[in-house]
Formats: C-alpha cells, sequence, structure tokens
C-alpha cells in the first residue's frame, strides 16, 4: 500500500520526487523486561510497523553497508507536543533540515526511529500517523531534505522505567534499529543515534551503534537518569550533534577493512 508524500500542489519538490510512504505492517514480539543489553543470539523481532522512502526509484543510490544515523522524532527533530496527533501541530525544530542534509551529504543514511504510543493508548489511528509524516516530510522536502526510512512503534509503555525493554520494537529495544539495518543495508557499528531521552540513547547502545548522542530540546533526563546517561554525548540540539559526529568522522575515519 502506497501513499503519496505530501500535497504536490503545494510543494514543487515533493512533486518531482514523488517520494512514496510504504506501510508495512508485522507483528510484535514482546520480550520479558531487562535492563541489559540483549544477547547477540536474541532472536530479531518483526518490526510492528514502518514508512520506508523508497529513494532507489529517484536516482538516490544506496550501497551496502553504509553507516546511519538515527533519529528520534518528537523533541529530536521536530518541537516537542505532547502526543501530536494532527499535521497541524508538525514544526520543525531550528536547523534540523541543515543538520540533517549535511549528515546525508557526508554519507550517512537518515532514519528515523520513533515510539508513537499515541496509538496503543488510542489517541490516533495508524492513518493519523500517516497524515502526520506526510506533513512532516513535506516541511523537509521544502528544504531539499529526504529520509531513507521511518520507522514507528505504536505499543504503549507498561513501564515507567525507560531503561527496561519490555516490546523488542520499543525503544530502548533495540527492534526498529535492527530492522533499518537489514532493510537497508546498514553497518550498526560505525552508525550513531540521537535523541533527547534516555531510551534513545539506549536503543542505539543495544543495537550496537557507534554512539549516541543526548539533544536539550526535547524531553530530557528524569532526575534518577543521570548516572545512566553519562557515558552518552550531551548537546544543544541537532545542529551541535550532526557537527560532533562530522567530527568524529574526521579524527576517525570509520572505513570498512
Amino acid at each position: 500500500m502506497w501513499h503519496d508524500v505530501g500535497d504536490e500542489g503545494r510543494d514543487p519538490i515533493l512533486h518531482a520526487l514523488r517520494c512514496d510512504l510504504g506501510v508495512r505492517h508485522f507483528e510484535t514480539e514482546h520480550l520479558t523486561p531487562i535492563k541489559v543489553r540483549p544477547p547477540s543470539t536474541a532472536p530479531e523481532a518483526a518490526l510492528t510497523s514502518s514508512f520506508n522512502l523508497n529513494m532507489t526509484k529517484y536516482g538516490v543510490e544506496i550501497s551496502d553497508h553504509r553507516p546511519a544515523v538515527f533519529f528520534d522524532r518528537d523533541g529530536t527533530l521536530i518541537e516537542q507536543v505532547p502526543y501530536l496527533i494532527r499535521p497541524d501541530q508538525v514544526r520543525l525544530l531550528p536547523g534540523a533540515a541543515d543538520a540533517v542534509l549535511t549528515l546525508r551529504q557526508a554519507g550517512y543514511a537518515c532514519v528515523i526511529a520513533t515510539n508513537q504510543s499515541a496509538i496503543g493508548r488510542g489517541l490516533m489511528t495508524e492513518d493519523d500517523l500517516q497524515a502526520v509524516h506526510r506533513e512532516m516530510c513535506g516541511q523537509f522536502a521544502e528544504q531539499n531534505v529526504v529520509f531513507d526510512a521511518i520507522y514507528h512503534c505504536p505499543t504503549a509503555p507498561t513501564v515507567p522505567d525507560r531503561s527496561m525493554i519490555k516490546d523488542w520494537n520499543r525503544k530502548p529495544g533495540p527492534g526498529m534499529l535492527l530492522k533499518a539495518a537489514k532493510e537497508l543495508g546498514l553497518d550498526l557499528s560505525r552508525s550513531w543515534m540521537i535523541g533527547d531521552v534516555l531510551s534513545d540513547m539506549l536503543a542505539g547502545n543495544n543495537a550496537g551503534c557507534h554512539g549516541a548522542i543526548l539533544v536539550e530540546t526535547g524531553h530530557g533526563l528524569r532526575d534518577d537518569e543521570f548516572d545512566v546517561a553519562q557515558s552518552f554525548v550531551k548537546v544543544e540540539n541537532v545542529v551541535a550533534a550532526a557537527q560532533w559526529i562530522l567530527g568524529e568522522m574526521r579524527k576517525y575515519p570509520m572505513t570498512k577493512e
């Protein structure tokens, strides 16, 4: 099932790209709560659902084993809104489009991995989320930015602890990142996670990413999370996060042997 992204009459860039959002539905595998990185032998869970931008149709070459930058959505790329359920609530954070574009130009695949518990809570439907993502992609496309894929997990949390994996696909679980790596041919060992909460950081760590960066434009850390988060880089916003990644790339080029 394919859906055109955005209003072509409003957005000539979208009209030219003809970007597609592919919606795929999978069963969710639930795991016993754990607080440690799952063993490498843990079975890969099927992703609950995902949006995939089919870029090969538009001349964007996708090679195997690319590094990626995984982005949380709310509070990282767009303004934090409690249970964002309508397209008119979508507002890009300052510099977000430039940050993504810079990373893409540096050779990183750019993928959004977002928990969307509003679906699991009955506050919005999958169709509502599609409308929100069409608007978001439209706003990014107006600044010549596209994403390789958007993955979401609709499961509502059952525990308040952001470090506990209750659902393999819901961050801090690594399911969305592992699915992206498999579908897009990504090298997680050279990839990064950017987000605004501890569960984002741990999702990157649990998936085997090279690093995770915490931005200060969203929810931030709870008082009892600072000790756990000390090992992660903390910066002001996604622009600073992109600069950090590019700086590390220049200092320590991560080339495949």
